[in-house]
């Protein structure tokens, strides 16, 4: 008798729930919808990710290796009811096009120059930037080259400073720099664009690797292990030898036009280390300084923790 009346208020329960969701349209669609879009920059086909309102501020997206815009799955919907997000696969990565490195020159320089028309193709004309690992020297070429256009940074483990690459992770990277024509410094790193390897970015530093889905490794490996792409990889570790000589003027840039900033970083992370992060308090004003207790891909384990940090920073420092 007592489980039927228990079955009986149960499904009372879940039918007024269901004609509530009925009556309010507004409740099923409180989550945005993300759109999965491309453009044609130059001969090339860009993938990215958008949503959020046209007409709404604009946060640009920018991702780190071996990673693509999926690294912001669950990001952009956390941040499209009052921002406009859009986050670009950089070719050679994702779902963006994927020429062969004999066919197109894999450097940080060409890989600004394509998100910086990517911006013009998509109607960027003011944003602020998410630069995670590939995605600071990305950011802060267009920063230091458009710096009108940047309304703030939020910077989640990436680099601008000498102390952030002095550690062991960075030698034979390093060591490849200093020899580029060696096939065998080339490849002493190849070991970084395995699956081991992916795992262990994903993995090492998170406080509970419980939280970290191991779909994100895999599908960062299955598009890493498309044929020649291991080539371009290495040609892009060869080239992030070029970002060293360009921190002064980024450093300068900081101080010149003191950017709104803020850095949620992965204290845990054994490649761009907390050492990276602090010097940035050298060179700016309007700064918002969290060390999280997570990895390399920390939005992996602390993604709300982040999103809500965002909202409330950029909410103050980026005009409506």
């Amino acid at each position: 008798m007592i489980g039927t009346k228990i079955r009986t208020m149960t499904f009372a329960l879940l039918s007024s729930a269901t004609l509530l969701l009925a009556q309010s349209p507004a409740l099923l669609a409180e989550q945005p919808q993300v759109l999965h879009k491309t453009v044609k920059v130059g001969d090339l086909e860009i993938f990215y990710r958008e949503a959020g309102p046209k007409d709404a501020p604009a946060i640009l997206l920018l991702h780190g290796f071996p990673t693509s815009s999926q690294m912001f799955r669950n990001l952009i919907p956390a941040l499209a009811d009052k921002f406009r997000v859009v986050a670009p696969d950089y070719p050679g990565f994702g779902h963006s096009s994927m020429p062969l490195h004999d066919k197109f020159a894999y450097t940080f320089d060409n890989l600004a120059k394509v998100v910086d028309e990517f911006t013009e193709k998509v109607g960027l004309t003011k944003y602020a930037i998410y630069v995670q690992d590939y995605g600071a020297p990305v950011g802060y070429r267009l920063a230091s080259q458009h710096p009108e256009r940047i309304t703030a940074i939020v910077v989640q483990n990436g680099n601008a400073y000498d102390e952030g690459i002095d550690n062991d992770f960075w030698k034979p990277i390093k060591a490849y720099w200093n020899e580029p024509k060696s096939k065998v410094k080339r490849d002493a790193i190849r070991n970084l664009v395995t699956y081991e390897a992916t795992k262990w970015q994903y993995l090492t530093g998170a406080k509970n690797p419980e939280l970290i889905s191991p779909d994100g490794a895999a599908h960062d490996q299955f598009l890493l292990d498309r044929k020649g792409n291991d080539e371009i990889q290495l040609d892009l570790f060869l080239s992030y030898g070029s970002n060293p000589p360009l921190y002064p003027r980024w450093q300068e840039y900081f101080r010149k036009h003191q950017p709104p900033m803020l850095i949620v970083w992965g204290k845990n992370d054994q490649i761009f280390p907390p050492a990276g992060a602090e010097p940035y308090k050298r060179d700016l004003k309007n700064l918002e300084f969290h060390l999280i207790d997570a990895g390399h891909f920390a939005l992996e384990s602390n993604g709300n923790e982040i999103a809500g940090l965002m909202r409330t920073f950029l909410s103050k420092n980026v005009k409506q």
